[in-house]
């Protein structure tokens, strides 16, 4: 008994999601176009971070080469990019990264990936609030902060700000409307906002290469001696390097591009308007690969006019395109560098905002998270409840909390979704044809299942009798990209975290890297010699299983970086997310209340389920 117990607690935790084959109905309404999709990719993703982050890496980390640091960046991004861009090919319904998993890996692992991403768009939009706030209060001269922290100061560093930004308040709750308002308002907004960012960074690009000087991607030490010798203070001069157009070596542009990977985060939101794009499994594939490029193109002919306008060892990290300007003779440049600044925040927080009360109605309407959170508004068509408390909370944390500390968890949970996505596209491209059955039909699939699996050779692991996916296949290729997952975990640790004992050539550390990548090696070639499934898609992951690999391994090398603290706040959230779900998202799953229906004989026929695509 209690073994059996302990099995069927364990089906519960491992059940998936079946997908109706009315699938493309939905509540919401399907408004956007590729057009709106693209420019809530673009605008969430191409944040404020250009006008800033360029400056802070090339300074430092990779000089001139951070064209190169962006490209390698914008490759890895585009590894997690083109698996959503499957999934949204696959299954066109909100959710994103949470729905993806629940189809292919579980309810548990679903659970885990959307609430985290919850967490990531809730701190990401405050944060962003808060930077718009200090943007705005930088332009008209720090009145607002000066006022604040004079009358109204919170006592209580690392947790609480320093004063409470009721700027950051009002923004969070007047785009809170605007979004309770409809998809097409809000997606209209997006895209003026869009313009006038991409505007001003054509503006930057051109200025800087009609006043550049490629000169400055060849500098030598006696321009480095020149420049110190004219300066009274050379605090802010960062360090030379080896000058020309690679100063830190190969060691700075990997470390640069790691950096740069963030500033592609944010392309995820498009995948959460299955239910409101007029034509998703064509537009969303079409939104993430262009929304991708867009931001290449911009990132890197910003970063290029940067380091040409002005030599990288005298960028000023907090505002680097002013400074720029300045140095090229261009002062008044910096009042249309500040509009754009303000334009690209506003996009990046709406695309915060909007992925964020879609992610709580998936999650909501399946069960998983209270009911009340599903219900959407009769005229606009949009997850009414969701969007309010989203925003409400999202509110009070830009308005009261530091959220410096909680920046990483958002990365965290961006980076899990990045992986799950790359594991569900490579289990799910190898799978036999997708059915729903009754329980009877289930039972004796299962038989077959068992009776075919103690057929396994290595015979069959490496050389398959089968040009088609078959249920053994299926299975094979799932316990291997398990395996693979928990083994390039392992290897991303040691990489990550004993990188010193490793490449100072520690024996017994060089062996256990050899070991883990032959290992790795060895099961994805078992994973390459299995057949995949031949049904057509308007868009598929090309270089299976390479490239969704190499996504999982960027994406989890970066999480094994984080510091102890964040995951230690990490495990804290977690434990109330479990508590959550244990307490009553998996008694009042969508798929438990399935389970519990007596079976009818009008659902003896069998009916395809629309994963594969049409």
């Amino acid at each position: 008994m209690p073994l059996q117990k302990l099995r069927r607690f364990g089906h519960k935790l491992a059940r998936r999601r079946t997908l109706e084959p009315d699938m493309a109905e939905t509540r919401l309404s399907r408004c956007l176009s590729t057009l709106d999709l693209v420019a809530l990719g673009v605008g969430s993703t191409l944040g404020a971070g250009v006008y800033v982050l360029a400056g802070e890496v090339a300074k430092d980390k990779a000089g001139p080469s951070i064209v190169i640091c962006f490209l390698v960046a914008a490759l890895s991004s585009v590894l997690a990019g083109l698996c959503y861009a499957e999934f949204g090919a696959r299954v066109p319904r909100s959710g994103s990264a949470y729905l993806y998993s629940y189809v292919t890996v579980g309810e548990l692992w679903a659970f885990t990936t959307g609430w985290n991403l919850i967490l990531s768009y809730v701190i990401g939009t405050a944060s962003v609030a808060r930077a718009w706030s200090l943007a705005f209060d930088n332009l008209i001269g720090n009145r607002i902060s000066q006022t604040l922290q004079g009358s109204i100061s919170l006592h209580f560093p690392h947790v609480l700000a320093e004063y409470p930004d009721f700027f950051a308040l009002g923004l969070v709750l007047l785009l809170t409307g605007l979004l309770a308002l409809g998809a097409s308002e809000s997606a209209f907004v997006t895209k003026v906002f869009t313009v006038v960012n991409l505007l001003v960074l054509g503006f930057v690009i051109i200025s800087g290469f009609i006043k550049g000087d490629l000169h400055n991607w060849k500098l030598t030490e006696e321009d480095y001696e020149f420049t110190m010798s004219g300066l009274n203070d050379t605090r802010s001069l960062g360090p030379l390097g080896s000058g020309g157009f690679v100063p830190f070596g190969i060691e700075g542009i990997l470390r640069g591009a790691a950096t740069c990977f963030y500033a592609f985060v944010g392309f995820d939101c498009i995948a959460t308007t299955g239910e409101e794009a007029k034509n998703p499994e064509r537009s969303i594939p079409l939104g993430i690969v262009i929304s991708l490029s867009v931001c290449f193109l911009a990132y890197f002919g910003v970063s290029s006019a940067l380091t040409l306008m002005m030599p990288y060892y005298q960028l000023q990290p907090d505002s680097p395109l002013p400074e720029a300007f300045l140095h090229v003779g261009w002062a008044p440049a910096r009042y249309v560098v500040a509009i754009g600044s303000l334009c690209a925040l506003s996009t990046s927080l709406l695309g915060s905002m909007f992925p964020m009360p879609r992610v709580i109605y998936a999650m909501a309407e399946d069960g998983l998270l209270f009911r009340f959170l599903a219900r959407i508004h009769s005229s606009t068509h949009t997850p009414i409840v969701a969007t309010v408390v989203s925003g409400i909370i999202a509110a009070l944390m830009a308005f009261l909390f530091e959220l410096a500390d909680l920046v990483d968890l958002m990365s965290i949970g961006t980076l899990l979704a990045y992986s799950l996505v790359s594991i569900c596209v490579l289990i799910l491209r190898y799978q036999p044809g997708q059915e729903t059955r009754i329980e009877e039909d289930e039972m004796e699939l299962q038989e077959e299942m068992t009776h075919e699996i103690q057929k396994l050779t290595l015979e069959a692991l490496f050389c398959p009798h089968h040009s088609t996916p078959t249920p053994l296949s299926g299975q094979v290729v799932y316990v291997c990209s398990s395996l693979l997952a928990m083994l390039l975990s392992v290897l991303c640790l040691v990489l990550a975290q004993f990188s010193v004992p490793l490449f100072s050539g520690d024996p017994v550390w060089i062996a256990a890297v050899v070991l883990l990548l032959l290992l790795v090696i060895g099961i994805t070639g078992v994973i390459w010699r299995q057949p995949q499934s031949s049904t057509p898609l308007h868009f598929k992951v090309p270089a299976l299983p390479l490239l969704p690999l190499m996504s999982i391994f960027v994406n989890i090398y970066l999480m094994m970086q984080m510091t102890a603290g964040t995951w230690a706040r990490f495990g804290v959230w977690m434990a109330i997310g479990f508590a959550i779900y244990f307490g009553y998202g998996i008694q009042h799953s969508l798929e438990q209340i399935k389970s519990d229906e007596p079976p009818l004989k009008s659902r003896t026929r069998t009916v395809d389920f629309d994963l594969s695509g049409t």
